[in-house]
């Protein structure tokens, strides 16, 4: 399917993931164990402030599926089980303990020009959901709703389009109901250094109010990147992440906002091993 349409979620997530992805401003660690008989081991822990919380998560695989199951630090417990149903289609049942009403099934669909996902609570007044998009891998254009049957409402009513090759991205989404229209650009400025910059502009069209963001990624080595940003709201914040082993990471995020000069700049991180 590498070659058909992404699902509605991928639409404009190339300069979306550049702009936010990895940014932190707490304290976390994690740490994974895999295993070779299909059983694996997460466990991660997060600082925010003076409160500290964790989890630990396992997952098992045994040939079309797969289960997941994760306790945190207040004793919920969430599981999710997947399983290939037919070539294309996957389907996913999901609940949390002691939440009785938490149920969902989730199907996923993939075509060669087609993606379509869709959820649905497992409750007497459940939530709807459903996202698709057609296309292929340069093109695509998709949409998703969901509609509360508790409330006969509509929670969501969003539409995008995308166009993307190995060198740059644009997307355009129309989304809150309606209301706002985003616009994001990606482009690789030079493949040997892994340069790259991303621009987001969001106008809500009730306020006429409008926004935007602009970053970039640099890789310093094979094993270094640093990434910018600087919104209009006059944050700015900068990234440094480091590969020392085959996937355990460390990554230091820090932001400043020149319009509070009072207020003492974010910092953050992150910490992932995997032996």
């Amino acid at each position: 399917m590498a070659n058909g349409a992404a699902p509605f979620s991928e639409i404009g997530r190339r300069a979306r993931d550049l702009l936010s992805k990895d940014y932190n401003y707490d304290q976390k660690f994690s740490l994974s164990i895999p295993s070779s008989t299909g059983m694996g081991l997460t466990a991660t822990g997060i600082k925010k402030d003076q409160i500290f919380v964790g989890d630990i998560s396992t997952q098992y695989r045994s040939g079309k599926a797969t289960v997941d199951v994760k306790v945190d630090t207040y004793s919920n417990i969430s599981t999710k089980v997947t399983c290939d149903v037919v070539p294309g289609t996957k389907a996913a049942i999901s609940f949390n303990v002691p939440d009785h009403k938490s149920g969902k099934l989730d199907v996923h669909y993939l075509h060669h020009h087609a993606a379509i996902n869709s959820s649905i609570g497992l409750n007497p007044s459940p939530l709807l959901e459903v996202a698709a998009a057609i296309g292929s891998k340069d093109v695509a254009i998709g949409g998703e709703i969901g509609f509360d049957t508790s409330s006969s409402s509509f929670t969501k009513c969003n539409a995008g389009i995308s166009f993307s090759t190995p060198d740059f991205s644009a997307a355009l989404m129309l989304t809150d109901k309606g209301q706002t229209v985003k616009a994001s650009y990606a482009h690789l400025v030079n493949p040997l250094t892994g340069t790259e910059v991303a621009a987001e502009m969001t106008h809500r069209l009730s306020g006429f109010e409008n926004s935007f963001s602009i970053g970039s990624v640099h890789k310093v080595d094979p094993l270094t990147l640093v990434k910018t940003r600087f919104s209009d709201n006059g944050k700015v914040a900068v990234l440094s992440q480091r590969q020392w082993r085959p996937n355990s990471i460390a990554t230091f995020s820090a932001e400043y906002d020149t319009k509070a000069v009072n207020q003492a700049p974010k910092f953050g991180l992150s910490i992932a091993l995997k032996p």
